[in-house]
């Protein structure tokens, strides 16, 4: 993976491979900077007292450690394990397998190019990096929406390789959020004005929604979409279009979140 430094900063989280261990301490190789060595003291390797370190770390092990100092002119590089809790370790894990994916995925926009990698990340590698805070992103997202480059004003002969590769190869991920409708219409075709109201919702839709019976008079509404600002913005076009379609026909809708 090419990045645009050569040691890591104070407090960033980093993937380790132990290398060795010892009575006092661990030594490790750092995954994204070349492997170059790093050494967890046996006081920062657990909280309390550490009889046997061999209970926290092994060789050949993957974990993730914060960066308490880095002297770079003599190439030290002090690491903590226990600073990390479970929740940032599989999120720098996940992170970690994601960029490597996406390091393989510029590769293969490289190739399609005709160039080298390293080339095709000084020519809008590290631009897509900047904009999107990682390069895992900017795939994930073009994956989603193919102009999102062009709006954030990038262009270049290697637009259309890389969203040819981003859309053949990453899944886009998505959270999900879902509310509750209470609908009702005492006309005597209400069943079908009630039905034509949720057809006129989805319809309105440009994420994915599903709407699930629940009993009378309530329907789940569930909105997947890339992120929550977007979710929560479609849930309210969706659940807004079904409420006055229903009362523009005599009925009636309410919508609520679960709980609420």
């Amino acid at each position: 993976m090419v990045r645009q430094s050569d040691f890591p900063e104070e407090g960033e989280l980093v993937v380790c491979t132990v290398q060795s261990v010892k009575n006092f301490g661990a030594f490790v190789s750092l995954d994204e900077y070349d492997n170059k060595e790093g050494f967890i003291h046996i006081r920062d390797v657990a909280t309390g007292w550490v009889k046997y370190i061999r209970d926290y770390v092994r060789e050949g092990q993957k974990v993730v450690c914060k960066v308490l100092g880095v002297d770079s002119s003599k190439g030290h590089i002090d690491l903590s394990l226990k600073s990390v809790n479970e929740h940032q370790k599989r999120e720098k894990i996940q992170q970690w397998k994601n960029e490597n994916k996406a390091d393989k995925l510029i590769e293969i926009v490289a190739e399609r190019l005709g160039i080298q990698k390293e080339e095709s990340y000084e020519q809008f590698g590290y631009d897509l990096i900047d904009t999107y805070g990682t390069l895992f992103g900017a795939f994930e997202t073009v994956a989603t929406h193919a102009g999102s480059l062009e709006e954030e004003g990038l262009s270049g002969t290697w637009v259309a390789a890389f969203t040819e590769v981003a859309k053949e190869n990453v899944t886009p991920s998505f959270v999900q959020i879902d509310g509750i409708l209470e609908m009702t219409c005492y006309h005597p075709d209400g069943v079908d004005r009630i039905k034509d109201a949720l057809i006129a919702g989805i319809v309105s839709s440009k994420e994915q929604v599903k709407i699930q019976y629940i009993g009378a008079p309530r329907y789940r509404v569930v909105v997947a979409a890339a992120d929550y600002k977007t979710a929560e913005e479609e849930m309210k076009l969706v659940t807004g279009s079904i409420v006055s379609s229903l009362q523009s026909c005599g009925g009636k809708a309410v919508f609520h979140r679960e709980g609420k």
